[in-house]
């Protein structure tokens, strides 16, 4: 489909789903807006941008500079700085967006009593998290996966070699070792967080560039069994807390320097779900 004519159906298949709506035709609804969402994805996934410094640094400052919109430029610009010196942009710096269901008025910060364009009623706006981890899964589903995931990693990597554990792919990227390093330390932070939810009020929740940390030996077990342990028993552990305390505190809230105000359930669902995108990471580099 060239790029004129995807535009006019994207744009028209969105339109259908807001006149769909409007009737109470929600199942008609749905679908056109998931296949709106589905020729956006696909365009953006075949597009395939280039990771380099460099080159995102430059479409940012081109997004940022196409925009009507002093609020939105100030925070891609902002993300971009942060991007540049080496950290995750912060809350206060990319506030939340919220965008109005009927017209697409966006706003950063919090959702207006009323929208500014078309009335709709603020409560209505659609929110855009920074990942959909944090409301992938609810305590029960939660557990349940957290439960799963060592047993499947578990299965992925028995007898393979330490050699084999260790072994670098063509590409550059990460070993099995590197992903078991990285699922033993997320494991950390999640236990540590939930410790802290239980012991303050609204705890400040350091942000945390995880992924930076696969390839740091620095106090690592020397072998990946050793480190798969740990990542284990620390899960078994946390479990057995969350399994243990009333209901009610999976709603329990603290401050999230990078995605602002979060509960354990958010967290929890978020941490059990990242999992999930690397367990066929493992898979490739056992064939």
């Amino acid at each position: 489909m060239k790029q004129t004519e995807w535009t006019v159906t994207l744009v028209h298949l969105l339109s259908l789903a807001l006149r769909f709506e409007g009737e109470g035709q929600y199942n008609l609804a749905k679908i056109a807006r998931a296949k709106a969402d589905s020729l956006s994805r696909r365009a953006a996934w075949e597009l395939n941008l280039p990771s380099d410094k460099e080159t995102l640094a430059h479409d940012i400052e081109r997004v940022a500079a196409s925009l009507d919109d002093a609020d939105l430029q100030t925070a891609f610009r902002a993300g971009a700085s942060a991007r540049a010196s080496g950290r995750l942009p912060l809350i206060q710096e990319i506030p939340h967006p919220y965008v109005c269901r009927t017209c697409g008025h966006l706003t950063l910060g919090e959702a207006p009593e009323k929208c500014p364009d078309c009335g709709a009623w603020g409560g209505t706006f659609l929110w855009f998290p920074p990942v959909y981890w944090l409301e992938a899964l609810d305590p029960t589903e939660a557990l349940e996966r957290l439960r799963q995931t060592p047993l499947e990693v578990a299965a992925l990597i028995e007898g393979l070699s330490e050699e084999a554990l260790t072994r670098q792919p063509a590409d550059g990227g990460w070993a099995i070792r590197n992903i078991v390093s990285h699922l033993r330390d997320a494991q950390g932070v999640i236990a540590f967080r939930v410790d802290l939810f239980l012991k303050e009020e609204n705890p400040v929740l350091e942000s945390k560039a995880v992924f930076a940390w696969a390839r740091d030996e620095n106090a690592r077990p020397p072998s990946v069994r050793e480190i798969f342990d740990a990542y284990q028993t620390s899960r078994q552990q946390m479990i057995a807390k969350l399994e243990s305390i009333p209901f009610t505190d999976w709603w329990r809230t603290g401050r999230h320097e990078e995605f602002g105000v979060v509960s354990i359930k958010q967290q929890v669902s978020y941490f059990a779900a990242h999992e999930l995108t690397h367990l066929p990471q493992i898979a490739r580099l056992v064939k």
